[in-house]
């Protein structure tokens, strides 16, 4: 349970993030509240108002919790689709380890100095690195970072799309049989085409989109 793995340590804001984080990440963010995250912690409520105001402030917290701890791919291709391939899984695999930030990117704006760092100009610096000149640059770390959190929060209640779930195949049948049974007179090509339905929220798709994008991106850039 999260309250027995965060019982004893000392308190500290970064604790209280991180147990905060684990919280949002495993059960909901509407599930975090003072008196349960305290519980976790093994402190009074009131304890945590010594270092945040509120729930309001925690969240902001984690928000620069998670970017700030933003894996920035290695420089090991240099090529600008390469860097934004690299970049666009980089996001997505942060959005799937914190499905919370997916909620908060789209309900706040975070400008605390360790998300502005990590997921802010770290990425931008990469990007001009390829070859991505000013506007250009800052377009298209939008671009990656729009796609990838659309296609997170997409993917999320969708666990037949994810490879590494362990229900995956069994899902993707159950999402088979529910097109294939639709009234073939009002859903024929959802019929038709039930297993390739599957596939939407799958990561192949994701990588199928990508590729657009970055074609895109090739296209309108660099002139």
């Amino acid at each position: 349970m999260v309250g027995q793995r965060s019982r004893g340590r000392a308190l500290t804001a970064e604790r209280i993030i991180e147990v905060a984080t684990r919280i949002c990440d495993e059960e909901d963010i509407d599930v975090l509240t003072i008196r349960r995250l305290a519980a976790d912690l093994g402190v009074g409520a009131m304890t945590l108002y010594s270092y945040f105001r509120g729930k309001e402030e925690i969240l902001d917290g984690i928000a620069d919790y998670v970017m700030g701890n933003f894996r920035l791919p290695t420089a090991e291709e240099t090529s600008p689709e390469a860097v934004v391939r690299a970049l666009a899984l980089a996001f997505l695999e942060m959005m799937r380890e914190h499905p919370s930030i997916v909620r908060l990117f789209s309900t706040r704006v975070s400008t605390g100095p360790r998300s502005m760092r990590g997921a802010f100009e770290a990425v931008i610096g990469r990007l001009r690195e390829a070859g991505f000149a000013d506007r250009d640059a800052v377009r298209v770390y939008g671009l990656i970072v729009q796609y990838s959190l659309g296609f997170a929060s997409y993917q999320a209640p969708r666990p037949w799309g994810k490879a590494d779930h362990p229900e995956a195949e069994e899902l993707r049948r159950q999402r088979r049989h529910f097109y294939g049974a639709l009234p073939r007179e009002d859903f024929p090509h959802m019929v038709e085409l039930a297993e390739e339905m599957t596939t939407l929220p799958s990561d192949e798709q994701f990588l199928f989109g990508l590729d657009c994008l970055i074609d895109g991106v090739l296209r309108h850039t660099g002139d």
